[in-house]
């Protein structure tokens, strides 16, 4: 962010901290733009990056909403209305049409005002009326990727409807689809809903990609588009058309006063009549040029010859020309040939990147730049319109000064075009090397292959596991669609080799660490091959990431959940109803466990089995599962902003609280067990110890030291110092929560089961192991309680007493438990299920231990058969060397599990 100021250092101060303020407010806790330039915006467009959670299982980039708003707010910026008022009774006309009516088109030459007129629509609208904006970029830029486009807006209509339903990711699916998604949509809103894109004749082959915009729309929905007169495609002429005029004399004239004053100049009365007869023609007479001649006479301020820079500026004839005259006045003022050719690097450099390139980036790929060289070129480039912000990179303003660039240091054509892609390809390759794959790597790397023309290195590219994992996981599955298609890969060429990347991988994962990275990259590969509609060999590696996480991490960990939901998604798709809601189930009981029943994960599961439910007909049980998670969402969606955003709001409703109620209430005291869990969760373990320390000592005063809710700081206290490797004080704080919860909750009690089972595996880890027994035996008595003794949780606590039993040597006690786990798996979820298979595994090593060979060659022959027909669904690929969960001897024991805290009051 860069702030122009003139005046003293407190001043300067001043106005930084009210600009850091607002970045605060708007971008980081995601509160409305109601404060934007002093204008009440009144809008509903959310400003908040989507999480995950929000739309079910739809994948989405923060870095691509973050870019829509920091668009939105730089065109709103803008203090001159340019004469619009007699533009907004005719679109209020048009708006407020009888439907159906189609799209409505505005359309200027370029540097028009377009962008500055369908904001300030926003403004002109009652707030029952949804407007929903898009701006496309720079042409081949993510911004103008139409899958992205309508993926987006689709969710953004999901958003405001409170509506979660699984949405397809395949390109043309979606395209097909969203007129029906529109219609649906738009029933469930009270009021109109307005689409606006902007530029929207940047996107490539826009005709063919916006092909629903020829449709009928629904009766409460109205589209507006903008254009370039000379880019609109032919058949969208027919449409109602806005178009705007070139500005007028008073226009022009207040435009160049702006920007004249804020340099404190004055004109002569014979400068602005020579000013007023230049800026006549079509070209010379839009906003972006004449506000580029504004800032060249501001820029030469009462130090320069006004009448010569008037001279120079005459003689441009459009805003690229105009343009040109900037960046050579820029030049000029450089004080060395050095700076002038880091100038010209800077800008190629940006002009041949997908997305742009970070200052960090520019530095690292010309060491030879100093900071304080490139914060003077950034300044001087972003004040005269050249280069912006977005998501932290530099990009063009305007298409135009990307073209002028283009023509003034690229004119020798491709080759220089080749050099400086290859320059950014060296060194985001370079990053890959040192095993960095960052959201920039993905973004830039393939991209510029795919320019290049270079299939064999783009092939390479792909097969970097973290690359694929990186875009697919922000929502980039129809880009990541096109590089395969471009390589000559067809889906099923696709899900082999990916497998057999993620095999090689898998020999090297060693640790913990790396074996819950492993699980990431093989749910990615599921869900990857999920949405090709590859669902047979889809159920593998999401199997695969479900083992791995109940044996790394915990069977109760919430990714343990996330693996059971991406399980489950396959079997619906398969119709095999029955196995779905089984795993939803335990899903949602996780969730629960772990987040407390309030949680946007909990309402994600009730939502999938709602769905699930009515896919079956059950209306009624869909029903009741639906205005549960709507409520949970209602509240959710009041909280917004990231979790570090949300860790600020927090600790100012604290202060908030702390003045209005006094400092020692219940409230404050959960407000400080929120905080904690929220910094534990960033790692933050220094500042969470404090607060949860806080909340302890302040229930204790209020509550009484036996209450309840002092067990549950007492239980997220000992959580952080088994994460500190302080053991004995673990210890002794989940031994105080175990002796309260079990005197002041029921047998049954799920937040007795979490302190039970996690001071039972503190014991384990510390070598307690007679201390330990007693408290496996007890998860087991409370499982059976609430869930019944057949249920598959029953059978996992059965497991994890027989791994104890046999890690003492007792391995007559450990085989009755075995054999139990064994019939509730195969009575769950069949005979040929890989639990099945993994605890038939497990007894065929009893068995042998025991020396009864004969036994254990045929419980482990059963094991192979079911791995077997495991393998078949990827097609044959070899076995992985690791085991699942059934397989703790070796990995279960020599693997913490990772403890995480509780939230709300249970």
């Amino acid at each position: 962010q860069v702030i122009d100021h003139i005046g003293d250092m407190g001043e300067g101060a001043y106005e930084i901290y009210n600009c850091v303020e607002k970045i605060i407010k708007q971008d980081i806790l995601g509160c409305e733009n109601t404060e934007l330039e002093g204008k009440d915006l009144g809008n509903k467009e959310e400003s908040t990056a989507p999480e995950e959670e929000v739309f079910g299982d739809v994948l989405w980039d923060a870095h691509d909403e973050q870019e829509q708003m920091e668009a939105f707010q730089q065109a709103s910026n803008s203090t001159c209305e340019l004469g619009f008022e007699k533009y907004f009774e005719r679109l209020n006309d048009l708006v407020a049409a009888p439907a159906p009516i189609p799209p409505l088109l505005v359309s200027g030459g370029p540097g028009s005002g377009k962008s500055l007129l369908l904001i300030q629509l926003q403004q002109k609208h009652s707030p029952n009326t949804l407007i929903l904006y898009h701006f496309v970029g720079r042409p081949m830029s993510t911004s103008s990727e139409s899958a992205l486009i309508i993926k987006r807006l689709t969710l953004k209509l999901m958003q405001h409807s409170w509506l979660v339903s699984p949405l397809t990711l395949d390109p043309a699916k979606l395209l097909e689809e969203f007129p029906r998604w529109l219609e649906k949509l738009s029933a469930r809103h009270q009021g109109s809903i307005i689409i606006i894109i902007d530029s929207i004749d940047q996107i490539q082959q826009a005709e063919k990609q916006m092909k629903w915009l020829i449709d009928p729309l629904p009766v409460n929905v109205r589209v507006i588009v903008s254009v370039n007169v000379e880019t609109c495609p032919q058949a969208w002429r027919l449409w109602p058309t806005l178009h705007l005029d070139p500005l007028n004399s008073k226009d022009v004239k207040s435009l160049i006063s702006a920007e004249c004053s804020s340099a404190n100049i004055k004109l002569t009365k014979e400068q602005e009549k020579k000013l007023e007869r230049h800026c006549r023609s079509a070209t010379t007479c839009n906003a972006l040029y004449v506000t580029l001649l504004g800032k060249n006479i501001a820029r030469v301020g009462n130090t320069g010859n006004i009448d010569e820079t008037l001279q120079k500026c005459f003689q441009c004839q459009d805003t690229v020309s105009l343009y040109r005259l900037v960046l050579r006045s820029i030049q000029e003022s450089l004080q060395s040939d050095k700076e002038k050719g880091l100038l010209r690097e800077i800008l190629c450099v940006i002009g041949v990147s997908h997305n742009g390139v970070s200052e960090s980036e520019l530095m690292e790929l010309y060491p030879e730049l100093s900071s304080a060289v490139l914060t003077s070129l950034v300044h001087s480039l972003h004040k005269m319109c050249l280069l912006t912000y977005g998501c932290g990179l530099l990009k063009f303003q305007h298409l135009q000064a990307w073209e002028m660039v283009r023509m003034e240091f690229m004119k020798e054509g491709e080759n220089v075009i080749s050099a400086y892609r290859q320059k950014l390809v060296e060194y985001f390759t370079m990053q890959l090397s040192r095993d960095r794959v960052t959201w920039r790597s993905a973004d830039e790397l393939p991209w510029l292959f795919q320019q290049q023309g270079d299939k064999q290195k783009l092939h390479k590219c792909l097969l970097n596991l973290f690359v694929s994992q990186n875009l697919y996981k922000r929502g980039h599955f129809a880009e990541l669609l096109s590089y395969w298609q471009l390589v000559g890969k067809d889906k099923s060429s696709m899900a082999a080799e990916y497998f057999d990347s993620l095999k090689e991988y898998e020999k090297s994962c060693e640790g913990e660490e790396s074996m819950i990275c492993l699980a990431d990259l093989y749910e990615t590969l599921g869900r990857f091959l999920k949405d090709l509609g590859l669902l047979s060999q889809a159920v593998a590696p999401l199997q695969r990431s479900l083992e791995i996480r109940e044996t790394a991490l915990d069977p109760d960990h919430p990714r343990v959940a996330q693996s059971l939901h991406q399980l489950a998604g396959v079997y619906v798709q398969w119709k095999k109803f029955g196995n779905a809601e089984q795993l939803y189930k335990q899903a949602l009981e996780i969730s629960e466990n772990a987040y407390g029943a309030e949680h946007p994960c909990v309402a994600r599961e009730l939502d999938a089995l709602a769905t699930l439910y009515q896919k079956q007909n059950k209306y009624e049980q869909a029903e009741q599962l639906r205005k549960k998670s709507f409520k949970i969402r209602q509240k959710a969606a009041r909280r917004k902003g990231s979790l570090c955003g949300f860790a600020l709001l927090r600790q100012r409703a604290l202060q908030l609280e702390e003045l209005t109620l006094g400092k020692d209430t219940p409230d404050n005291a959960r407000t400080l067990n929120e905080l904690g869990v929220l910094y534990y969760l960033q790692n933050n373990l220094e500042t969470a110890e404090l607060f949860l320390k806080r909340s302890l000592e302040m229930r204790e005063r209020v509550l009484g030291p036996e209450h309840p809710d002092c067990a549950q700081s007492l239980n997220n206290l000992a959580a952080l110092y088994n994460e500190k490797k302080h053991y004995e004080k673990a210890e002794e704080l989940y031994e105080k929560a175990l002796d309260i919860r079990r005197r002041a909750l029921a047998p049954d009690h799920p937040s007795l089961a979490y302190t039970v089972k996690h001071l039972a595996v503190l014991y384990k880890k510390m070598g307690k192991l007679d201390k330990a027994v007693p408290l496996y035996e007890l998860a087991v008595e409370i499982r059976q309680k609430s869930f019944g003794p057949k249920h598959p949780s029953v059978a996992t606590a059965l497991v994890n007493l027989a791994v104890l039993y046999c890690q003492m040597k007792k391995q007559i006690e450990a085989l009755p438990l075995y054999e139990r786990a064994l019939k509730i798996y195969e009575d769950s979820f069949g005979h040929m299920h890989p639990r099945v298979g993994e605890t038939l595994k497990n007894l065929a090593v009893l068995s042998y231990e025991g020396g009864d060979f004969a036994k254990a060659a045929e419980l482990y022959k059963r094991a192979m058969e079911i791995k077997e027909a495991e393998t078949l669904l990827i097609g044959g690929k070899a076995t992985s060397r690791h085991s699942s969960s059934g397989d703790t001897f070796s990995l279960k024991s020599a693997l913490s599990p990772n403890v995480f805290l509780e939230h709300g009051q249970r």
